[in-house]
């Protein structure tokens, strides 16, 4: 008897271990997102970027998806291969004038992989990495993640994942609203992460069109930091209430905070990669911030 209850406290301590380690907590109330993982720092949206970003504290990996031909979810943040940071299958480098024909909605998955996004590194990013890498399955992002965290004893992390569309280019760089969507929405249910997941966008059509479908999943709104409309008139335009604002950090005034914390919106603006710039937003009151350098986050 006595073996059995020593047996049974050592499983219950592990027990509440494991549960306290598997949930996403903020740092202080505050949600520090790693900007397409770690971009400044890592080739952006990778494996590697969500492993970086992970090792510097950052409670939430921040990314973009986009669809492939055969309907399969990949992170990229233009629908096509971008000139500065892409090496053809032959070793050369795409060009500005080639790069929007390389189009990932009309490329199978496994054609995008022929493609490297890390060696050339990134001109407007000179300490980031150089390193081979591809544009990756979501699904093998949140799977390499989640087991990189529980590896290094870290809280699971949150996903801030980003519908990369637009109406000007429906069916021809991604699928509809809907059917990106439901896409999206099978990968999260596959990995398990609806407590753990808020899909963003400035295409307002995923977010209503999310919102109706699947109540459950928390939307973001992004907003240019050119959007003429009052925060208002973009919240009547959506529609209904997203669980968090997210404009460019530029539009963030005290009203902007008083607004959000009337409404009950996270106010998570973008991008920030300056840390006196970081410490006046999170004097004003946001609730977390993107950047692109997750070395700047501070944890007081």
């Amino acid at each position: 008897m006595k073996n059995l209850l020593i047996i049974g406290c050592i499983l219950f301590v592990y027990s509440c271990k494991s549960t306290k380690m598997n949930q996403p907590n903020l740092v202080n109330g505050f949600d520090w997102q790693g900007h397409r993982g770690a971009r400044g720092l890592v080739p952006e949206n990778t494996i590697a970027a969500m492993y970086k970003a992970i090792d510097l504290g950052a409670v939430t990996l921040e990314m973009d998806a986009v669809i492939t031909a055969d309907q399969q979810v990949i992170l990229s943040h233009e629908p096509f291969f971008n000139h500065e940071i892409t090496t053809k299958p032959d070793g050369s480098f795409v060009s500005k004038a080639e790069a929007m024909s390389l189009n990932i909605y009309q490329m199978s998955y496994a054609a995008t992989q022929r493609f490297d996004v890390g060696l050339r590194g990134n001109p407007r990013f000179p300490q980031q990495q150089k390193m081979a890498a591809t544009k990756p399955l979501l699904l093998d992002v949140i799977s390499n993640a989640d087991a990189y965290a529980l590896s290094k004893n870290k809280p699971l992390p949150r996903y801030n994942i980003e519908t990369k569309s637009s109406a000007s280019t429906d069916l021809i760089s991604h699928p509809s609203p809907k059917v990106f969507v439901d896409l999206l929405v099978a990968v999260i249910n596959q990995k398990k992460i609806n407590d753990r997941v808020t899909v963003q966008s400035f295409d307002i059509r995923t977010l209503q069109y999310l919102h109706e479908a699947y109540p459950s999943i928390p939307t973001v709104l992004l907003i240019e930091g050119d959007n003429a409309l009052t925060i208002d008139d973009q919240i009547t335009q959506l529609g209904f209430v997203p669980a968090a604002y997210s404009p460019h950090y530029s539009l963030v005034t005290k009203d902007m905070v008083a607004y959000c914390k009337k409404k009950r919106m996270r106010l998570i603006p973008w991008t920030v990669n300056d840390l006196s710039v970081m410490q006046q937003l999170r004097s004003l009151g946001v609730d977390g911030i993107i950047s692109d350098y997750p070395n700047l986050f501070y944890f007081p």
